[in-house]
């Protein structure tokens, strides 16, 4: 059953509650049963493909969650946004939003370095890297419901203006817009390292929700994909809490960023020049 046009406050309210219910949730850890191992220690379905923490079907129903695709006013707003948005190209906001739609790893992985304040890599960080490497499927399965139900078109095939990547264009036409897998991915990164290393949540969170504007900035999302990409990466996380493997990696991760602190692990990354890009105007 699709929710009425949620608000706010059911949202507020909603989030601890299935946290809670997570909580008494005892799915079994999935395994690379059919599949098989990377050469990271990671279990996947298939190669660069890996396996989340949480059983098939176990992942929010996001056309349940989620209302239909705006109409009326409000898709008129995701115009609006995405005019103003489309300014922006050119832009280093728009070379940043190339950047933040690479999801294949290793190149994804130090996404976040610069707002966590240390580089995750395969040798010193391979908990946190087994972490982003599975919850990216976890969030992803989470949003694929709604796609398809909806196929919602992307900007870009109405518009006729570029993305910021034009190779991943005659894939994406083909795709649901709504709501936005990049998005969910990265807002359930946001909250996964931001409850590692507590004092970096701020940024964390913020890196999160750039993360997400990222994808109407490449032109391949409307506004409305992305806030409700926003609501299935925190029913992902909630959801999450009830598996036993995703809890102890997240502690090793815990504990490994907290020694790659001490050590003085460093993003390699030029994070003044990624600020300077996320600084950019709001649209």
């Amino acid at each position: 059953m699709n929710l009425p046009k949620a608000a706010p406050h059911f949202r507020a309210t909603v989030l601890p509650i299935l946290v809670l219910l997570a909580a008494c949730s005892t799915h079994p850890a999935p395994s690379a049963a059919g599949g098989s191992v990377g050469t990271d220690g990671v279990p996947e379905s298939r190669p660069g493909r890996a396996i989340g923490y949480l059983p098939a079907g176990a992942e929010p129903d996001s056309a349940a969650l989620l209302p239909a695709p705006p109409a009326g006013a409000a898709a008129a707003a995701d115009q609006a946004h995405m005019q103003a948005a489309l300014g922006l190209r050119g832009s280093a906001r728009f070379s940043q939003a190339a950047v933040d739609a690479e999801l294949g790893f290793p190149q994804a992985a130090p996404l976040f370095a610069c707002a966590l304040g240390v580089e995750i890599d395969l040798e010193h960080t391979p908990a946190t890297w087994r972490l982003l490497r599975r919850t990216l499927d976890d969030a992803a399965r989470s949003t694929r419901s709604a796609k398809d139900r909806y196929q919602r078109p992307r900007p870009f095939l109405s518009n006729g203006a570029p993305t910021c990547t034009p190779e991943d264009e005659p894939q994406l036409a083909h795709s649901g817009s709504y709501p936005s897998g990049h998005t969910a991915i990265g807002t359930l990164w946001s909250l996964v390292l931001a409850s590692a290393v507590p004092d970096r949540a701020d940024a964390l969170l913020a890196r999160g929700r750039a993360f997400g504007q990222s994808r109407v900035v490449c032109n391949v999302h409307w506004q409305s994909d992305v806030a409700e990409g926003q609501f299935m990466g925190m029913a992902t996380f909630a959801r999450l809490q009830g598996e036993p493997a995703f809890r102890a990696d997240l502690e090793a991760a815990r504990a490994e960023l907290a020694a790659a602190r001490a050590a003085g692990r460093i993003p390699r990354g030029d994070c003044a020049a990624e600020a300077a890009a996320l600084a950019a105007p709001a649209y």
